[in-house]
């Protein structure tokens, strides 16, 4: 397993139940994505928790206005399930993807715990032929078990079964409870940024160092300098290991 990539945390719920209250919350309506150039095939979300409570507002952003939906307070056994994580919890949501869909390889800067944001899945309805790629490796995110996601890692999910993909997923703001949970399931903390900086990662430090290259300024021009000497070292350094 990568250092910060996915833990598995040692809660596992009740699947018939966690049907059942999925079967309340799909009488409302599944809201498409709408980043449609990320993902192939269907790729949708009912809220449970969101911006003012709204079921249509499925923009996970930062706000300070998050409620439970009406579709949360109809699912009695979800609200049992969120209950037993002992921190503030911002977007919640149900989240599909079709039977056949590919959600694209990306990242979402600021969604690990280091960083504030703890992004937890528990599958609803899956198979053996979903699978996460995080950071190249294969994963599967097992049924009724709660999965860590550090989705600033690269990641993406191929559901390869021929039904939908069903979690249920929250972001919840680290805390010492989650860290002290953590710990317990064997966590090793991230390591340091390599440069200086958690948003700059060797998969876009070249795009970066051309962009400070192109303002030409003298302060982004040595920066430049500097970010394209660690990543050449640290090419050198993976050469020489091979």
């Amino acid at each position: 397993m990568s250092v910060c990539s996915y833990l598995k945390l040692p809660f596992s719920f009740d699947i018939a139940k966690l049907k059942r209250d999925l079967a309340l919350a799909t009488q409302s309506p599944w809201i498409s994505h709408f980043n449609t150039r990320a993902y192939e095939n269907d790729w949708a979300c009912i809220p449970l928790r969101s911006v003012g409570g709204a079921i249509e507002h499925i923009l996970p952003i930062e706000s300070e206005d998050f409620q439970d939906t009406e579709i949360l307070k109809q699912c009695t056994y979800f609200q049992e399930v969120i209950a037993q994580f002992a921190c503030e919890k911002t977007s919640i949501r149900l989240m599909s993807l079709a039977a056949g869909g590919v959600i694209k390889e990306h990242r979402d800067v600021g969604a690990c715990l280091e960083d504030g944001i703890t992004r937890l899945h528990i599958p609803i309805q899956t198979s053996a032929q979903v699978l996460f790629l995080i950071d190249h490796e294969p994963v599967h995110f097992s049924a009724g078990d709660t999965w860590y996601l550090n989705a600033s890692c690269l990641h993406g999910v191929r559901n390869d079964s021929q039904q939908a993909r069903i979690h249920l997923m929250m972001d919840c703001v680290s805390n010492d409870w989650l860290q002290d949970l953590f710990s317990l399931a064997g966590w090793c903390a991230r390591p340091p940024s390599l440069y200086g900086d958690p948003t700059i990662h060797d998969d876009n430090v070249i795009e970066v160092i051309a962009r400070l290259r192109e303002a030409a300024h003298p302060t982004g021009l040595s920066l430049a300098d500097k970010l394209e000497g660690i990543y050449l070292n640290s090419r050198e350094h993976i050469a020489r290991k091979h």
